[in-house]
């Protein structure tokens, strides 16, 4: 394990719902599209925000639409480009991943390659949020903690994360790896693949669109009693995060 102390960095690969202006008209009959769940992950940023602010470490984020592209989708995934973007030709595909995937992408693999690099553990913390409903079925959970099952560390981060959170929010429905299974196909996993589990800590944020939707008090007490917990854990002898003062 690495002997200096933990580096915390947050991410948010779905942050906005912007179009560039080169692409706009590849998105003339799909506006409405855009402001739904398919569009961004609405909220996913602010709450990103809060946290690096509080925590004090960087933040990388993107708000480009994931219609043109998604950044938490590996090359060659079926779900890289959406139908208006699928078609095109090879080269301006690999024109888009150059001007608004790599971008993102490189900076954080660089960012966490070069803190394990300097002797420290990597606690990365990727910020989303989910569709109350998706097909028909209604998702039954509020917060969603995804990590790989395999990787003990993320574990136990996350379930200290979660009993931290549970008395500031007694009455939300908390769930490990739901509504996703953590290990799958993502930003997270491709950093798993580069660095050991005792290196690199990479855990998915998930929280439910309705409290964004509705807004006012309880979006806003969610995002402070997750600040809070994310700060008892940082402040637990088993982690080695550094919380700004405050």
């Amino acid at each position: 394990m690495n002997s200096g102390s933990d580096a915390l960095i947050i991410t948010c690969e779905h942050g906005g719902n912007e179009v560039p202006a080169a692409w706009a008209h590849l998105f003339k009959e799909h506006q409405v599209l855009l402001q739904t769940h398919r569009g961004w992950d609405p909220g996913a940023l602010t709450l990103a925000q809060d946290l690096a602010t509080a925590m004090g470490v960087p933040l990388f984020a993107a708000t480009t639409t994931r219609l043109l592209i998604d950044l938490n989708r590996s090359i060659g995934h079926p779900q890289l480009h959406f139908e208006a973007t699928r078609s095109l030709p090879l080269a301006t595909r690999r024109a888009i991943v150059k001007a608004y995937y790599r971008p993102h992408r490189d900076q954080v693999e660089a960012a966490v390659a070069q803190l394990i690099s300097q002797g420290r553990r990597v606690v990365h913390i990727a910020s989303h949020s989910f569709t109350p409903e998706l097909n028909g079925v209604v998702r039954n959970a509020d917060i969603g903690w995804l990590y790989d099952p395999r990787r003990t560390p993320e574990q136990a981060f996350c379930m200290q994360w979660m009993a931290a959170f549970k008395p500031l929010s007694p009455g939300l429905r908390l769930r490990r790896n739901y509504p996703y299974p953590g290990q799958g196909d993502g930003l997270t996993a491709l950093l798993r693949r580069q660095h050991g589990p005792n290196d690199y800590l990479g855990m998915e944020l998930e929280v439910n669109q309705r409290f964004v939707l509705v807004g006012g008090s309880a979006w806003e007490a969610l995002r402070v009693d997750m600040v809070r917990a994310l700060k008892a854990v940082a402040l637990s002898p088993q982690v080695g995060l550094t919380v700004r003062n405050s």
